[in-house]
C-alpha cells in the first residue's frame, strides 16, 4: 500500500492567526511539520486556502495544493487535496499543521494499523500515567478514548470515561488505563470519500468531536498506541513553549 500524508493548513485562526507561518527555531511551523513527515510516508502535501502558505511551502521545496476557503473541517480540506494531488495512494494520513514535533514512530504506528485489511480508519492514543495527575485527565481539551479488546474505538469524549465508581479521584489513574486521543488520523481512500459526504451527527455536535460522526455511521476506528508526548501549537504561548523545547533538545543532542 502507498501512504500519502496531507497537512491541512489555514491562515485564519481565532486564537493564533497566521500560525503555519510563525517562526520556530528559524523555520516556519509548517516547514517543521512537513520535514518531520517527509521520507516516512510515500508522499506528503500541504492543503491550504491561502497563497502565503502555498508560497512558503513551495519556497522550501515542499508540495502544496490550494483548496476551498469554505471547508468546515480539516477532513474536508484533506479530501479535496487528495482528489487533486493524491492519485495512486491507498491510505491518506491527516497530519495536523500545528504539530512540528510529530515523530516517525507515531507515523509508523498509524501506518501499521492498516496491516489489517478490515480497518477503515486509524488514529493514535497515549496512555495517561498516574504521574500526569487528575487535572490532566479531566482537561476537556484532551479528549479521552475507550477501546475494545481489539483496540478499536468505542467512544471519544471530552469527559472522563469510564467513570471509576467507589474510588477517590486521585486513585483513578492508578486503577485503570485511560487513553488520551492524539489527533492523527488515517483513512482508506474510499472511506475518506464516504465520510466527507456524511451530515454532522448529534454526538459530534454535542462533544464537538468529528470522529463521533464516523462511529455513529458504523465505521471502525483502529487505535494505535504512542508513548510520545508532542507539543501542539494552538496559541502564541504554545509557540513559546515549543521554542523552549526545541532549544533544550538542541542542547541535549
Amino acid at each position: 500500500m502507498k501512504f500519502i500524508g496531507i497537512i491541512p493548513a489555514r491562515y485564519a485562526s481565532t486564537r493564533f492567526p497566521a500560525k503555519p507561518l510563525a517562526m520556530l527555531g528559524g523555520k516556519t511551523v509548517i516547514e517543521r511539520v512537513y520535514k518531520q513527515v517527509e521520507g516516512v510516508l510515500d508522499d506528503v502535501v500541504v492543503a491550504t486556502d491561502d497563497d502565503r502558505i502555498f508560497n512558503a511551502v513551495t519556497s522550501f521545496g515542499g508540495k502544496a495544493v490550494m483548496t476551498s476557503v469554505n471547508h468546515k473541517s480539516g477532513t474536508d480540506r484533506v479530501y479535496e487535496a487528495f482528489t487533486k494531488a493524491g492519485e495512486g495512494n491507498d491510505v491518506i494520513v491527516n497530519i495536523q499543521g500545528d504539530e512540528p514535533f510529530i515523530q516517525r514512530q507515531q507515523l509508523e504506528a498509524i501506518r501499521n494499523c492498516f496491516t489489517d485489511e478490515t480497518v477503515d480508519i486509524a488514529t493514535l492514543v497515549k496512555p495517561f500515567k498516574p504521574e500526569d495527575g487528575f487535572a490532566a485527565l479531566e482537561n476537556v481539551n484532551s479528549p479521552k478514548v475507550v477501546v475494545n479488546k481489539n483496540m478499536e474505538a468505542l467512544y471519544f469524549s471530552r469527559s472522563i470515561i469510564p467513570f471509576t465508581r467507589g474510588k477517590e479521584k486521585d486513585e483513578w489513574l492508578a486503577g485503570h488505563t485511560y487513553y488520551k486521543h492524539i489527533g492523527l488520523y488515517a483513512y482508506r481512500a474510499n472511506v475518506l470519500k464516504e465520510i466527507t459526504s456524511l451530515p454532522q451527527s448529534s454526538l459530534e455536535l454535542a462533544e464537538s468531536l468529528e470522529q463521533l460522526r464516523w462511529l455513529e455511521n458504523g465505521y471502525k476506528i483502529k487505535v494505535g498506541i504512542s508513548e510520545i508526548e508532542t507539543i501542539g501549537i494552538d496559541t502564541p504561548e504554545d509557540l513559546a513553549r515549543a521554542e523552549e523545547f526545541l532549544n533544550t533538545k538542541r542542547l541535549n543532542d
